[in-house]
């Protein structure tokens, strides 16, 4: 068989694609050649798989449409990779352990896009065997307590650092789990805050983490979707008092919901609790005059 050019086109992801270099690996396997983001080969290739992660970037796509495969959650949720691709594991060392969740939180396109909650793999089929650092992309690894066991084990006895990069659900944290983590090297250790009636669970959470030897983790807090720029704020300003009181390093993120990204209230915020320094000596209303 004549090998084949394929070209593939990222079109927003700044992390490593794991869908195109899925693609990449499955081609170059089969003896083909593969070419990354050279528009002007577009007339000199025999497929193209262009792949788009956000919503906001979904009209670049359009120059693609009838010429290539186009995929991604920011182009259709409903376009699978062909199973002999899907099943291909490059060992990038960033991937998936679990894929789904087991929940159905209202501003996340995770049920819809994956389903319920399953095991993808483990972190040898992501690791190359080399790196210090491997990156999981999980949604919810804490809904299969015993797969989120093995695999920080699996770091610990290979002495490598992890981080769960989409962030570990507090609801379902308990003592056991925190001194897993405690035992695991971690480069991030995320949570988030996403609903006002968890506060209490949060603050339960915080306590566990304490009490197992855990002083510095990171939360994302998304605004502008069901509270109001007050409940926001007070979602902050807890954090930090609590960061201060307990003598913990709590460093939130502010993630903000995309019917709000423009307002200019909205940016404000953001900028203030995403610079350590700005949030950790200057309230709110003295940073938005």
């Amino acid at each position: 068989m004549d090998k084949r050019k394929i070209m593939l086109i990222n079109i927003d992801s700044k992390i490593p694609n794991l869908a195109l270099k899925k693609i990449e690996k499955y081609h170059l396997d089969s003896g083909n050649e593969v070419i990354w983001d050279f528009p002007l080969m577009r007339n000199k290739v025999d497929k193209i798989y262009v792949s788009c992660i956000f919503t906001k970037n979904r009209d670049k796509c359009k120059e693609w449409e009838g010429v290539s495969e186009i995929g991604g959650s920011g182009y259709n949720l409903k376009i699978n990779l062909p199973i002999e691709i899907e099943k291909v594991k490059p060992k990038i060392n960033i991937g998936f352990a679990t894929r789904g969740c087991i929940r159905k939180c209202p501003f996340c396109i995770v049920p819809e896009k994956e389903g319920k909650i399953r095991i993808e793999g483990d972190l040898y089929d992501i690791w190359d065997g080399k790196s210090k650092n491997v990156v999981f992309l999980d949604n919810n690894i804490l809904g299969l307590k015993k797969h989120f066991y093995m695999i920080c084990r699996q770091a610990q006895k290979e002495n490598i650092t992890i981080e769960f990069n989409q962030g570990l659900d507090i609801r379902l944290l308990d003592i056991d789990i925190a001194k897993e983590l405690k035992k695991t090297k971690l480069s991030e250790l995320w949570f988030a805050w996403d609903n006002m009636e968890d506060e209490q669970i949060v603050l339960k959470g915080i306590d566990i983490l304490k009490k197992a030897g855990i002083k510095s983790f990171r939360f994302y807090v998304l605004v502008g979707f069901n509270t109001t720029l007050e409940e926001d704020l007070y979602r902050f300003r807890k954090l930090k008092t609590i960061s201060t009181d307990r003598k913990l390093n709590i460093r939130p993120y502010c993630m903000r919901y995309e019917t709000c990204k423009d307002k200019k209230e909205y940016i404000r915020l953001a900028e203030w609790v995403n610079m350590p320094w700005a949030f950790m000596k200057i309230d709110y209303e003295d940073w938005n005059k």
